[in-house]
């Protein structure tokens, strides 16, 4: 595949990484992996000698699809302060795109919340762009992801929301049983072996 091919293949994952959230998460992972895309994340990334951002920049630099979920732009319970690395990350790519050339011109966002106009609340200068609102269910933040990728890469090959939905499900219901086989730990998954075992199970089943 081609340098250009593989950008086009890419979806940067803009999320919070607390317990709280993980079943939105997976399901957003997983979705994009039934889809025929490949997740990035910055959990993917475990070089101590580089800072954080410079991460997220590399990873951003080389995907042509984000999601940005902003519904945990909330005040931290423990500091009393709000959260904003999410609307960070989303001006980062929006900038790129805005600002960048060639390919960056391509870039396409997904903006999630748990509901669609919250976020005027906290970030007004984003009116306009098309808020989309999962709820905090799982089952909609797939067919979310199904409906925008499917619309904005034009592939045809891409299943229905109700389809993949219907995969994932059945996938939860074998990840322990792939995690035995692994020797993984289900309550210890890592973002890398949750992608391996996604993966696994994909081509074992498509």
């Amino acid at each position: 595949m081609s340098r250009q091919g593989r950008y086009a293949g890419r979806v940067f994952i803009n999320c919070p990484f607390d317990a709280r959230y993980a079943p939105l998460f997976h399901a957003i992972v997983f979705a994009i992996l039934d889809c025929g895309f490949t997740p990035r994340s910055a959990l993917e990334l475990q070089d101590g000698s580089q800072a954080r951002i410079e991460k997220i920049l590399n990873i951003i630099g080389n995907c042509m699809f984000s999601v940005h979920d902003l519904s945990r732009t909330t005040l931290d319970e423990a500091t009393g302060l709000p959260r904003f690395n999410m609307p960070f990350e989303l001006g980062i790519f929006l900038g790129a795109k805005k600002f960048g050339d060639g390919k960056h011109k391509q870039k396409n966002a997904l903006i999630l919340d748990t509901e669609q106009y919250r976020y005027q609340a906290f970030l007004s200068d984003i009116a306009g762009h098309d808020i989309r609102a999962h709820h905090d269910d799982s089952d909609q933040v797939i067919c979310i992801i199904r409906d925008w990728l499917d619309t904005a890469s034009n592939r045809k090959t891409i299943p229905s929301g109700s389809v993949i939905c219907e995969r994932y499900k059945s996938f939860q219901q074998d990840l322990p049983t792939i995690c035995a086989d692994a020797r993984l730990n289900l309550a210890e998954l890592t973002y890398g072996d949750y992608l391996y075992a996604a993966g696994q199970w994909l081509k074992q089943t498509t």
